[in-house]
């Protein structure tokens, strides 16, 4: 069967239509890590079924925690806080996630055999000297591959020791690897981190694990003790605000059209693609709104929007809209006028150079933009219409990719051939069918 995916025209208009998306995957692999953590069975439902989360699965399994996948349920029996199985040459594959193989070296931060961390060619070359060398404070020793790299080798200490960590990037990843390290530490961690995702810090503090929050403006102070222990915990996962990210450009994208996208998760941190969207005139609404667990979870209502302006976007949307950009760059192509998105330079620290993507497949739909190592211009043509044959490749598999090309081609038109279908196995696995459905 071809891996090719071909659009010929445009998509027709869709009216109160309703659907729900995969479960949110930054919290079904926290999920997973914690319950593996955990005195005893956790259940979650609506675990997302992709490949970043069953590499998260077996990676746990290699240490030695029993894991049943049933049809409706995934249960993990968990052994404790310490309860790993450290066996010499354990090699655990994280494939394509960045969130496992960052995340799961603050679990292993006391392991007393060397672990070694694989991924896939697009995980293989990022930089895990941001996760490495807090880590290495603590105590634990690094092999890296071209000092930053994957392959690399972790061994841990029994002496672990509490540090001061400063996280200037705005990564979660970075962050949440750094709290799990600290549960496991004997002292108090402080971390002064940049405003990103929070999903690791309402998760412990669901969970009552010793750790506090100061927020300030730009900033949060997080403190973290040595955790006694877990409880297992049952976790309804609610759906993921980039999965739906997809739906909702479409909808805006697309004349007399409106969707209800429902039971998702709108975490403060998660929604800066709406704020920037409803800047630029899209009609979104939350509806039903609810807290599950920490989260703040709605119905998102979107209708399609005929006139969609510019923005010149704030950089404190930044890191919570950091996974959508490639979307929000379509938008910016209909829009009327200029838009600029700047300090963007950690787009190009993700699967693929997004960046530098995002760019290239506008400057292929014919919207003129001017690119710099961080920013992007974009020039929009609220008439566009594309009407020539586009070829999307070579992009390292990248899962964002090829979905955002798949909204592009079905709201401006033209031939696409789109290769590497089955990166969406990696975050949205049940993306096409959806969109299958939303057609008929």
């Amino acid at each position: 069967m071809s891996n090719i995916f071909v659009i010929k025209k445009k998509i027709n208009n869709f009216n109160k239509k309703i659907i729900e998306v995969s479960g949110d995957k930054s919290l079904s692999i926290r999920w997973v890590l914690l319950a593996s953590l955990a005195e005893g069975k956790s259940r979650s439902f609506n675990l997302l079924n992709s490949e970043d989360v069953k590499a998260s699965i077996n990676a746990i399994k290699k240490l030695g925690i029993k894991v049943k996948t049933k049809k409706n349920f995934c249960e993990i029996n968990g052994k404790g806080l310490n309860g790993y199985n450290y066996k010499k040459g354990t090699v655990i594959n994280a494939e394509n996630s960045g969130t496992l193989s960052r995340l799961i070296l603050g679990l292993l931060i006391n392991t007393n055999t060397e672990i070694k961390i694989i991924g896939d060619r697009s995980l293989s070359i990022r930089d895990f000297k941001r996760v490495s060398d807090p880590l290495k404070k603590f105590g634990a020793k690094f092999k890296l591959t071209k000092n930053k790299n994957l392959p690399l080798n972790i061994m841990g200490t029994k002496n672990l020791k509490p540090i001061r960590y400063n996280e200037n990037r705005g990564s979660a990843q970075c962050k949440s690897c750094v709290i799990f390290a600290a549960l496991r530490t004997v002292g108090t961690t402080i971390i002064k981190a940049k405003k990103s995702r929070n999903h690791t810090e309402l998760l412990c503090k669901y969970l009552k694990l010793p750790i506090s929050i100061l927020e300030k403006k730009n900033y949060d102070l997080i403190k973290i003790k040595k955790a006694k222990k877990i409880k297992p915990f049952n976790y309804n996962i609610p759906s993921d605000i980039s999965s739906a990210a997809f739906f909702i450009v479409l909808t805006c994208l697309t004349n007399n059209s409106s969707l209800t996208i429902k039971n998702v998760n709108i975490n403060p941190s998660r929604i800066g693609i709406i704020i920037i969207l409803k800047k630029m005139g899209a009609k979104i609404v939350f509806k039903n709104k609810k807290f599950y667990k920490g989260e703040l979870v709605a119905d998102i209502f979107v209708r399609s929007t005929k006139n969609l302006k510019s923005i010149n976007c704030p950089v404190r949307y930044n890191s919570s809209s950091i996974d959508e950009f490639l979307l929000i760059f379509l938008v910016a192509a209909k829009a009327k006028g200029v838009s600029f998105f700047r300090n963007l330079g950690e787009l190009n620290q993700k699967e693929s150079p997004r960046l530098k993507w995002g760019s290239k497949i506008l400057n292929l739909m014919g919207i003129k933009n001017d690119l710099t190592s961080s920013s992007i211009r974009i020039f929009g043509n609220p008439r566009i219409n594309i009407e020539k044959k586009i070829i999307i490749k070579d992009y390292l598999q990248d899962h964002r990719i090829f979905m955002s090309s798949v909204v592009a081609a079905l709201s401006f038109g033209g031939e696409w051939h789109i290769h590497n279908k089955n990166s969406i196995n990696t975050s949205f696995p049940n993306f096409l069918k959806i969109l299958k459905n939303l057609q008929k």
